[in-house]
């Protein structure tokens, strides 16, 4: 595996192997598996658990790593492809990225969707020229509409607290003061109808995800044997859900213009999941969050901090799925 870019490059018997790999690391560790390799970590924007666990998770491999922040400590980089650099970046990617390639054996690089042009974040137009210019294995942190490793560790969690295969999982839109970008949920989704589950996407009039994230997503589904929806109606999705996956993104039908995204959402406060959203749901229906969250804004303290809320384990499986990817990426299949 040279490059870990989105789920859908990959088949699900791909991923049920990673994810048997991450479960045999967990269980036998190889602690010198990867002595002597370099990862390289290049965040265009914050990070707390993707940092964290990858530098974590590298370490436990035997390997080392670097962190570059582009402005903090280094130059600001410019990714914009044919612009006069007469402002604040010094350096362009078409130098910095191959120059930090040639010094790691496997590189990382976030960067999050410009917000101003669905099209082009759709494209993946400047995760993808950065890709371009890679040739060593090629970790995504998180792209403009895809966040591979988040999927993953997911799926996993899924998997550890025995959510039904066929189970019916709800992507609900929650609430948030801004626009938040679409990878997440869109990677979420694809996780889900890829798993082979009963797919509902839940979200307000104005929040509908891109067609194309959709259908791409009932592609998955259609293979697996799951199925995807999307409703504005609460009542109906959340009916005998086996979980609750909350996350915040923005209103796709005034993508980019912040002030008709801000009106859409101002009588949307409501959109915060508390304890009476699992009052038609399966008994044993469970709470999933990517991090951060902000608490009684999108996910009230009473589920936050009550049985239903798994989104610590979500978190801690960042760390054992991205060790299968690097073990996978770096050494190849387990012996």
């Amino acid at each position: 595996m040279k490059r870990f870019l989105d789920l859908a490059d990959f088949t699900r018997e791909d991923i049920t192997g990673l994810l048997a790999l991450a479960n045999r690391l967990s269980e036998k560790p190889e602690p010198q598996a990867l002595a002597g390799k370099i990862l390289g970590l290049l965040f265009f924007n914050n990070s707390l658990r993707t940092l964290a666990s990858m530098q974590a998770g590298m370490s436990r491999l035997g390997g080392s790593s670097f962190v570059i922040t582009p402005g903090a400590g280094t130059y600001q980089i410019e990714t914009r492809v044919g612009v006069t650099m007469n402002g604040a970046a010094a350096e362009h990617v078409r130098e910095g990225v191959p120059v930090l390639a040639s010094y790691c054996d496997a590189l990382g690089i976030r960067a999050f969707a410009d917000g101003k042009d669905l099209e082009a974040d759709l494209a993946e137009t400047t995760f993808n020229a950065m890709a371009q210019l890679v040739d060593k294995p090629l970790i995504n942190l998180e792209s403009a509409m895809s966040h591979p490793c988040q999927a993953l560790a997911d799926w996993k969690t899924l998997d550890d607290v025995q959510v039904p295969r066929k189970g019916r999982f709800v992507l609900s839109w929650v609430w948030h003061p801004r626009a938040l970008p679409l990878a997440v949920p869109a990677t979420a989704l694809h996780m889900a109808a890829m798993r082979g589950m009963d797919v509902t996407v839940l979200r307000p009039q104005g929040f509908a995800l891109p067609a194309p994230i959709m259908e791409k997503a009932r592609r998955a589904a259609a293979a697996s044997g799951g199925s995807v929806h999307e409703t504005a109606d609460r009542h109906a999705a959340l009916e005998g859900a086996h979980i609750i996956y909350a996350k915040e993104w923005g209103a796709t039908s005034a993508y980019g213009d912040v002030d008709a995204d801000a009106k859409l959402r101002a009588s949307l406060t409501d959109w915060c999941v508390r304890d009476n959203w699992f009052d038609t749901t399966d008994p044993d229906c469970r709470l999933m969050h990517c991090l951060p969250v902000r608490r009684n804004t999108a996910v009230a303290d009473e589920v936050l901090d009550g049985p239903r809320s798994i989104v610590l384990r979500e978190a801690h499986n960042r760390l054992l799925v991205q060790m299968a990817v690097l073990y996978r990426m770096l050494k190849g299949d387990p012996q």
